[in-house]
């Protein structure tokens, strides 16, 4: 048999489109995501509807005071529209979204340094090796805690805010408010916070847990969170300006906080997630192990009490009935998310937050100017008997998880 010459085989190839598995975008000084030119081809060539995208645009805009949507699909940029404060190379508050990163980057963690922490998210982390700055131990209960317990939020650590809850076999229970974190004192305020149950027996929303597990990061890789999530993630994907709402006022945090407040570029919150979409990989590269990507997909046995794995909340049971069931994502206040869909190599990013989520002087990072701020007195429709108000929050970012997911129109 014969084959064609070396060069013709070279012209063949670059002929070709690249496939998604295949394809990485370029830093976005380096000309960034893909784009299609209209409605034609993006159904032709990214396999989605979209003027379908409109109508979840919608809900965002008719949910957050600042916000936007991106929408990437077979490696292609769909979507990307902004309003208000929010636009590409804005850094704002992301909030609890930042949970997100701090999982990965344990998860990459738990993989580079297998050797100092061999029992993996099974460790019970509660001890001098793993987390010095806990002792002396005030509730005795935390020698049981796991890391896996952590970052599902099954460790037994009270729920935050004012009307706090806990979740016992998927059975809720409410809870009283409790002091919780300190940004003066972080991590002694969120080793401090109490139990409301013992390790594994229940599950509550709760900001410590997260920034603990992000203490034994730092303890093992002897980096800050920030730089390890830099030199291991950012980098490599080429982010733009990013970093931690780190300045509170006239105080300086010391250490990012695990459980949020992470600031970047819009489309580089796409590149994570399309790297997670695709096991792991960049380019050549496994930045992410695969095995812990699927953890973060499915119910996880940290947490039988809710769908909540690894910091992402899963639809493995279904319970968003209009998307996929290997569609993992997470919230974060003010309205912000990032939605990963593996088996539709989907991403959505939305943007959201409150005037003050903007305040460049929270990360000192050099903002874009402001050109809309038409948005700043906007306020929510209110909740009634009959309508279902703003759809912010997490159930407008369900409603975006399933429009984006109905506009796709093949796997």
């Amino acid at each position: 048999m014969k084959f064609p010459a070396v060069p013709a085989l070279c012209l063949l190839v670059a002929s070709l489109p690249l496939a998604a598995a295949d394809y990485f975008p370029p830093p976005d000084n380096e000309g960034g995501w893909r784009t299609l030119s209209g409605p034609a081809e993006i159904r032709e060539k990214a396999a989605i509807d979209a003027a379908r995208l409109e109508t979840a645009y919608q809900v965002c805009e008719r949910g957050t005071q600042h916000g936007g949507l991106l929408v990437v699909r077979r490696g292609y940029l769909v979507f990307e529209r902004y309003f208000g404060r929010a636009s590409r190379n804005a850094n704002p508050d992301m909030a609890s979204t930042g949970k997100a990163y701090t999982s990965i980057a344990c998860g990459v963690m738990l993989n580079e340094f297998k050797d100092r922490i061999p029992e993996g998210l099974d460790t019970k982390v509660f001890t001098e090796k793993f987390l010095p700055q806990a002792f002396p131990l005030n509730d005795p209960r935390k020698a049981d805690i796991r890391l896996g317990q952590l970052l599902c939020m099954s460790s037994g650590y009270w729920g935050e805010g004012q009307s706090p809850s806990g979740w016992t076999l998927g059975k809720m229970q409410q809870l009283k408010p409790v002091p919780g974190q300190n940004i003066r004192d972080l991590d002694r305020s969120s080793l401090d916070v109490p139990l409301w149950c013992g390790p594994g027996e229940g599950y509550s929303y709760s900001s410590p847990a997260p920034h603990i597990a992000s203490i034994v990061l730092r303890n093992i890789t002897g980096m800050e969170l920030q730089d390890y999530i830099r030199t291991r993630l950012a980098e490599p994907m080429g982010w733009g300006s990013w970093g931690y709402c780190l300045q509170r006022g006239d105080f300086k945090m010391p250490h990012a906080n695990g459980a949020g407040s992470t600031a970047v570029h819009a489309t580089d919150a796409l590149r994570l997630g399309y790297c997670l979409a695709h096991g792991g990989r960049w380019k050549e590269r496994q930045l992410v192990p695969a095995d812990y990507i699927k953890l973060c997909q499915q119910l996880s046995p940290h947490n039988p009490h809710t769908p909540f794995s690894l910091q992402f909340e899963t639809n493995a049971d279904g319970h968003v009935l209009a998307a996929p069931r290997d569609a993992f994502f997470k919230s974060g206040a003010g309205g912000f998310g990032l939605l990963i869909v593996p088996s539709l190599d989907l991403v959505i990013y939305k943007l959201g937050g409150k005037t003050g989520q903007y305040d460049p002087t929270l990360t000192g990072l050099p903002q874009p100017e402001f050109k809309d701020l038409s948005r700043d007195t906007w306020e929510p429709i209110p909740k009634t008997h009959y309508n279902e108000g703003s759809l912010g929050g997490d159930d407008g970012l369900r409603r975006v998880l399933e429009l984006v997911s109905m506009a796709c129109l093949e796997p």
